[in-house]
């Protein structure tokens, strides 16, 4: 693997390691039903939780990494002519359309998580007249598996659109496509070729004496 691919994949790898070491961080953290208190009846004490940092570190490190791939990839419709199409190009198309659903639904499930776990949920709790909300067990899990795998499928996208590129520039045999030979002539030389021998030089004498014989 080039120099190039490598930092990029590392660097992506790594943001991908930390959007779900965060997002199961914020899952661990998040504000449990048993941790709610009534303090009226029409108010609910809430205690202080990092799941609304780690979500959201999450989420930030998910969307950096997806801008990543696809500043460095570009959009592979743009690019894609009658000559260029081959399996490995229908196989990135593929993990490029997978990666951007998986992207989208884990980054929603991160950011919604960490905006509704600050003292609003899904998950209601019922205290005589009056609800109070908390966020649903696997939200931040969620969001943190569908980052994972939207990288994996980015990196994925990266290196298959790399092979189909280099697939493509090769040739169908692998090997350089050859120059343009139509300007190049056949046909025969117009001129003689030259005699490689040196020439014989004759005494005038001799040359005299063959003219008068």
């Amino acid at each position: 693997m080039e120099r190039k691919p490598l930092i990029l994949c590392c660097v992506v790898g790594f943001l991908g390691v930390l959007s779900a070491a965060t997002g199961f961080a914020a899952e661990a953290t998040r504000i449990k039903v048993n941790e709610v208190k009534f303090v009226s009846l029409t108010q609910c004490s809430y205690p202080r939780s990092p799941a609304l940092g780690l979500g959201l570190t999450a989420a930030a490190a998910l969307l950096a990494a997806q801008i990543i791939i696809n500043c460095a990839t570009g959009c592979i419709c743009c690019k894609r002519t009658s000559q260029t199409w081959n399996n490995n190009w229908t196989k990135a198309l593929i993990f490029y359309v997978v990666s951007w659903f998986t992207f989208v639904i884990g980054f929603l499930l991160l950011l919604t998580g960490s905006a509704l776990n600050d003292q609003h949920g899904e998950e209601s709790v019922y205290f005589g007249n009056y609800y109070c909300y908390v966020v649903k067990p696997g939200v931040f899990a969620g969001g943190a598996v569908l980052a994972v795998a939207s990288i994996a499928l980015g990196i994925l996208y990266y290196l298959t659109l790399n092979m189909a590129k280099n697939t493509t520039s090769t040739g169908p045999w692998g090997n350089a496509p050859y120059p343009n030979q139509s300007g190049i002539a056949m046909a025969q030389p117009q001129f003689p070729p030259q005699s490689s021998q040196d020439p014989v030089f004759v005494h005038e004498d001799t040359y005299i004496r063959r003219q008068i014989a």
